[in-house]
């Protein structure tokens, strides 16, 4: 049994499936079993799908951007097409019973040789607006997974929603051991700042801004991103009052085996709006303030934001509103109310689909086995 994964190079595409295979071969533990990673090169991603035994393979993968710039003329003409051509080839070698896509740059090239060569197709989508890989895949597609109910553009006749798949051990976090890991006092609530793999500088920034405000009452873990920990740490040093250093914990990035950690400690959660970020937060049930990356394509990040804040389990501040003023007295007014972060709470775990990746795992399976 054959089964070739598609993606772009972010941890929105990789991590989803790497959960997947994992339920792939909880389910079906056999020797026969055989899985690809085919798409760009990236090398975070590689090193992820590596250790998760795929067999890798890599692509040319151009990008048709939603505004003009010289690139989508050498993506479009040369790059693009020499990703078709690799991927039918590839897949013509590996001949796999079945492409599974997550969207993002590189993977049309894949689904649509798969579509030359007729071999099915299924395909995820994270975002509440599809990105442009996935609107066209869908066309084809024999399966579409979505992650909100109100997913726009799928032919609804098509569409399963199972939630977006997260890797289920990172529920299996620890309080105490978070506190050996980030130092942690545990004498004032944590925080838990996550700057996303796109837009944390703007985070970053904002959370220097109000650094001393924020540590008088909260006790911080700060996801900075590995490219800006150093400029961000040393920044910390020369505006954050002495005493107070011992409640501010920069990481550049945290892994599986610590990111549990950080959100089993955590008592609310600021971060960007990805569908990972999301389903991760609610699969935690974690209270959160979300701030959507303004420049995601299609405002998907807004959409995913506003979708899951209707359900209680969050509040959304727009980063054009992102003043101190506001977001201190947004965090203050939680803190005020103990109710509403309990109803924030069990929001989060009322739209949680912890099971997700179970569930598009079950139904691969079962396609293969009754094909």
């Amino acid at each position: 049994m054959k089964i070739v994964f598609t993606g772009g190079g972010s941890g929105g595409h990789i991590y989803p499936l790497v959960a997947i295979a994992r339920e792939i071969r909880r389910i079906y533990p056999k020797k026969d079993l055989e899985l690809y990673y085919l798409g760009p090169k990236d090398d975070f991603s590689l090193i992820l799908l590596s250790q998760e035994d795929f067999i890798i393979k890599t692509i040319v993968s151009g990008k048709i951007r939603r505004y003009f710039s010289w690139k989508n003329f050498v993506d479009i003409l040369f790059k693009i097409p020499f990703g078709v051509i690799q991927s039918f080839f590839f897949l013509l070698t590996i001949k796999p019973d079945l492409v599974f896509s997550k969207g993002g740059s590189g993977s049309i090239a894949v689904t649509y040789s798969a579509r030359l060569l007729k071999i099915p197709v299924f395909l995820h989508e994270s975002d509440v607006v599809p990105g442009m890989s996935n609107q066209n895949t869908a066309k084809w597609a024999k399966k579409i997974f979505i992650s909100f109910p109100k997913t726009e553009y799928f032919d609804p006749a098509k569409t399963t929603l199972t939630g977006n798949p997260i890797r289920k051990e990172i529920l299996e976090g620890d309080k105490e051991k978070a506190g050996e890991i980030f130092n942690l006092t545990f004498s004032k609530p944590v925080f838990l700042v996550i700057g996303g793999s796109q837009g944390a500088e703007t985070i970053n920034d904002f959370i220097l801004r109000i650094l001393n405000d924020l540590l008088k009452k909260y006790e911080i873990i700060h996801i900075t991103g590995n490219q800006n920990l150093k400029e961000t740490s040393a920044e910390a040093l020369i505006v954050e009052n002495k005493d107070m250093d011992k409640y501010y914990h920069p990481v550049g990035f945290l892994n599986e085996e610590k990111i549990k950690h950080a959100f089993k400690a955590a008592d609310l959660i600021i971060s960007r709006s990805g569908s990972g970020s999301i389903f991760e937060i609610a699969a935690a049930g974690k209270p959160s303030i979300l701030i959507p990356l303004p420049s995601a394509a299609g405002d998907h990040q807004s959409k995913n934001a506003y979708a899951y804040a209707q359900t209680g389990a969050s509040i959304v501040i727009e980063q054009e509103n992102l003043t101190p003023n506001f977001f201190m007295e947004n965090i203050e007014l939680l803190f005020l109310h103990p109710e509403k972060l309990e109803e924030m709470k069990q929001a989060a775990l009322a739209f949680a689909k912890p099971l997700a990746a179970r569930a598009v795992a079950r139904e691969i399976l079962e396609y293969l086995m009754l094909d």
